[in-house]
This record gives structure tokens, C-alpha cells and sequence, in this order.
């Protein structure tokens, strides 16, 4: 998707469509930045090659439902990465390694997870605790609506709001903190990109499902809207 001097490429973290679609939009675009939906800590995990294990002493900093989040999450992550041969974030590392070779600019987008699992240990509710109990066990769709997913692609916009709409219906705090509210964050740092270097191309690369909503919030923020967490 494409805002005046800023084109948002979504991704998948496992997808080999992902891995192509960064290199072609680095090469045709030929940006002087790379925003990458990623922190510090994240970049750093990913460079070493060694991302960073959640250790028992994280509870205190992230709390225990972001520090049970992070091993699940890093667990089916890696799962699902065996099965189509490609690594978690390995599309990130490719914007990266291809930003340094035009010598572009990177930019860290995102949230720092530590502040984005500290939120959701705080927001998670009773009820949404209930309801991933249900969904494990029954499955969160019915036979009739069962979604087939080629993990080698990139869903469809079709497909990414329909399970979106899911996500905010079942886990209203879970979608605020870990969808929403890094939205905002991201739309505000890709805006003051815009800002600050109005001449220079920007390629961002974002989880697929992100790219829509921020776009739309930085066309609100360019109309002087507030954008409320």
C-alpha cells in the first residue's frame, strides 16, 4: 500500500512469498529508508541468530500472562517455521541485510515487546482467559467456517479481516494491546518518517494485517487527529 513518499509491505513471518515480495519492493522502490516492525531487543535476537529465550525472571518485567504469551507464541512460531523451511522473521532480516547493501537508512518501528507484554499481562480478563480455554478445545471455528491456510503466502485482505474481526469479537484486550494500540504506535513513528525526510522514499515492512490500519491512522494523524491508547 502506497501513501505519498511511504509504500507498507505486509508480511508473513514464515511465508516465502513474504521473502520475495520485500526483495522486489526494496529493488523496484529503491527507498533511502527501511522501516522494519521491529524493536531493539527484537533486531538485536535476530542478528545474533540466538532470539532471546523468556527466562523465569522476565515474570516480574512482563508479567505472567505476557511471559506465557511469549512461549507459546515462540513455540508454534518456530513449529510452523519447520513445516515451510523458512524462519520466524526471516523476511525482516532480509529488509535489513538489503538496506544495508543500498546503504538506506533502518528505522525500528515498533513497540518495545517488553511494554507490549507488560500491557497484556495487565489487560488480559477473565473472560478472555475463558475463552481461549473454549477455543482450544473446540476449535475457534465451526466446520462450516474452517479457514484453509497455505502457509507459504500471505493471506488475503479478505482473510486477514475476517480473522481480525474474530480476534477483537473474542479478546477485546488482547486486540487493543497486541493489534490497535502498536498500530498507533507504528503510524506515529512512520508518520514523523514522512515528516522529517518528505524527499526520500520509505519501504515498511509489517506483519500482514497491520499495513491497512496504518495507513489509515496516518492520514488521521496528518489531519491533526489524536490517536488515543
Amino acid at each position: 500500500m502506497k501513501h505519498h513518499n511511504l509504500t507498507v509491505i505486509g508480511t508473513s513471518h514464515i511465508a516465502k512469498q513474504s521473502l520475495e515480495e520485500v526483495k522486489k519492493a526494496i529493488e523496484e522502490e529503491k527507498p533511502e529508508i527501511v522501516a522494519l516492525e521491529l524493536d531493539r531487543p527484537r533486531l538485536s535476537g535476530l542478528l545474533s541468530g540466538q532470539k532471546a529465550k523468556p527466562r523465569v525472571s522476565d515474570i516480574g518485567r512482563i508479567g505472567l500472562k505476557g511471559w506465557l504469551f511469549m512461549i507459546i507464541a515462540g513455540y508454534i512460531e518456530r513449529k510452523l517455521g519447520k513445516v515451510v523451511k523458512v524462519k520466524p522473521g526471516e523476511e525482516m532480516m532480509l529488509a535489513y541485510k538489503l538496506a544495508h547493501e543500498r546503504k538506506a537508512k533502518v528505522a525500528l518501528i515498533d513497540q518495545d515487546i517488553s511494554i507490549t507484554l507488560k500491557n497484556m499481562s495487565k489487560a488480559f480478563t477473565w473472560k478472555e482467559k475463558w475463552n481461549i480455554l473454549v477455543d482450544l478445545l473446540k476449535g475457534t471455528f465451526s466446520k462450516k467456517e474452517r479457514i484453509k491456510f497455505d502457509l507459504t503466502k500471505v493471506p488475503s485482505q479478505e482473510l486477514i479481516d475476517r480473522m481480525i474481526k474474530k480476534v477483537k469479537a473474542r479478546y477485546p484486550s488482547l486486540y487493543k494491546v497486541l493489534i490497535d494500540d502498536r498500530n498507533k504506535v507504528m503510524a506515529k513513528n512512520l508518520h514523523a518518517l514522512m515528516q522529517r525526510f518528505p524527499e526520500q522514499k520509505i519501504v515498511a515492512v509489517v506483519g500482514a494485517g497491520h499495513e491497512k490500519e496504518i495507513i489509515s491512522l496516518i492520514k488521521k494523524v496528518e489531519k491533526g487527529e489524536e490517536l488515543y491508547f
